[in-house]
């Protein structure tokens, strides 16, 4: 498949069941299109960047980018977290997970979004630029990852002056603020 057979826009709520039923085909269970749908609903994650991809007319792909906040004394700079990234499996391994990932970080960057993170596949996010075990770089997971995972929390800076001076424990929205969703 070609790339420029993929169109990318931002979904609003009359593509909610598009949404959702990306997510349960991706992941095969209700989990994540229900993490998705509570996100979307929750006050705390807005404003949110919410993408689809289509081929022709089919919804085949979808990420979600929702606000946080560091946990510091100082002003928290602008972050969001992405969480989930879903492809139809028909369409995985065909780069339409890059594209959203691009598309979103430039939407990101265009609101003046200085740094996202991500907890994911080691392998895979650093081709897109994600810097690995972002708790050692002083930004601590929501939640604990264990050591054998701290790779898998991964952070990438938006603006040219690299990551924040502010250190601390990221907050997500409340949706996404409970342990079963910080296991990789």
């Amino acid at each position: 498949m070609k790339t420029t057979e993929i169109q990318i826009r931002e979904a609003n709520e009359s593509d909610l069941g598009d949404v959702l039923e990306v997510e349960k085909e991706a992941f095969g269970s209700e989990k994540e299109a229900e993490l998705v749908n509570q996100l979307l609903e929750d006050e705390s994650a807005e404003p949110v960047i919410s993408l689809l991809a289509f081929k022709e007319n089919e919804a085949i792909g979808h990420i979600l980018f929702t606000k946080a906040t560091v946990d510091s004394n100082e002003v928290s700079p602008s972050i969001y977290i992405l969480a989930p990234l879903a492809i139809k499996p028909g369409y995985q391994r065909q780069g339409i997970g890059g594209m959203l990932i691009n598309e979103g970080i430039e939407k990101l960057k265009d609101i003046g979004v200085e740094m996202v993170f991500v907890l994911g596949h080691e392998d895979y996010y650093p081709r897109h630029g994600f810097k690995q075990d972002a708790g050692s770089l002083g930004f601590a997971a929501p939640y604990t990852i264990p050591d054998e995972h701290a790779g898998a929390w991964m952070v990438q800076a938006l603006t040219s002056g690299g990551l924040s001076e502010v250190r601390g424990k990221v907050r997500c929205a409340d949706a996404l603020n409970r342990p079963e969703h910080w296991r990789e």
